[in-house]
């Protein structure tokens, strides 16, 4: 794993090129960096709150119709780390065939890909966890694969609404689990919640780098 320059507290992404579509693992840029993955529902706002984060307007393509990322797609942030943009999940116009294509994509993904560190979970604020979302952040668990969430379209709901959607979020998470994992609350209107992210996202690699120095 590359040694990241303490000079960039990630706070801030300067430069974001696209670096190739995929399928497969063998299909991932060959130049390896710490892969920080968004996945969510189709529809949840995942291609716009990326386009937020990079401060660009066409990073990932956006569209009205749910499902129109179907590969794999890597972008390098600052020439060193990879924010990885993954297929929709739960999109039900899709063919059984399609589905299973999708399921597998994803889960080949998650599950070898080496340089993974953190995946993000997308759920739409405004609403229960449902099912869906919720059998996944399990099978997460179940696979020990280290995830965070963001509540996606906060500005959607008055401040105080908000806030209880989110503790009711909260109480359904604390059934399954004995603690909180890190979350996140979203909007790509009004960049709530933007810094917040990518502070994490720096001090994550701030620990890879640290236990990458401890191991040299």
């Amino acid at each position: 794993m590359p040694v990241i320059s303490e000079t960039d507290l990630f706070m801030k992404i300067t430069e974001a090129l696209f670096a190739g579509s995929s399928t497969r693992i063998s299909e991932k840029p060959k130049q390896k960096f710490p892969e920080f993955a968004f996945i969510g529902r189709s529809n949840v706002g995942k291609s716009s709150l990326i386009n937020m984060l990079a401060d660009q307007k066409k990073l990932a393509m956006t569209s009205s119709k749910p499902g129109k990322t179907r590969l794999v797609n890597h972008f390098l942030m600052n020439r060193q780390w990879y924010l990885v943009d993954l297929p929709g999940y739960g999109y039900a116009k899709l063919s059984q065939t399609g589905k299973k294509k999708i399921e597998q994509i994803i889960r080949t993904y998650i599950n070898l890909s080496e340089e993974l560190v953190m995946l993000f979970v997308l759920i739409d604020s405004r609403h229960d966890i449902g099912a869906i979302d919720m059998d996944f952040l399990i099978e997460l668990g179940e696979s020990r694969i280290p995830f965070a969430i963001i509540f996606t379209k906060g500005d959607k709901l008055s401040k105080t609404a908000l806030q209880k959607q989110i503790e009711r979020n909260c109480a359904q998470i604390l059934e399954k689990w004995e603690e909180m994992p890190p979350y996140f609350v979203s909007s790509s209107e009004n960049r709530m919640g933007k810094e917040e992210i990518l502070d994490y996202i720096g001090d994550v690699l701030e620990k890879i780098q640290e236990e990458s120095q401890e191991e040299s």
